[in-house]
């Protein structure tokens, strides 16, 4: 754990340090997605060697699509309801 905290520190006082340079900065926006799209990558291949998801992928895909409906519904909710709570004056209610 003190790795991650350590490296996400250094990151943001180079973050910090640099922060008005747009060369860096285009940089680090094209490195995360490449990093990004490289992870999935990976995740797709790990995913794909595991026996055990690829024979149960119906119901995983149900399971998986089910518990994203409720969290875009969960949130949608909840933000309407901040909105509601933080945003609006008094007078338009």
């Amino acid at each position: 754990m003190l790795p991650v905290l350590l490296v996400m520190t250094l990151g943001i006082v180079l973050g910090y340090v640099f922060r008005n340079q747009s060369k860096i900065i285009r940089f680090s926006e094209r490195a995360t997605s490449m990093v990004i799209y490289l992870l999935l990558f990976l995740l797709g291949i790990g995913v794909g060697l595991n026996k055990t998801i690829v024979s149960n992928m119906g119901s995983i895909g149900l399971q998986a699509l089910l518990i994203t409906l409720g969290a875009m519904f969960g949130s949608l909710l909840l933000a309407y309801f901040t909105y509601k709570l933080f945003f609006v004056a008094k007078n338009e209610k």
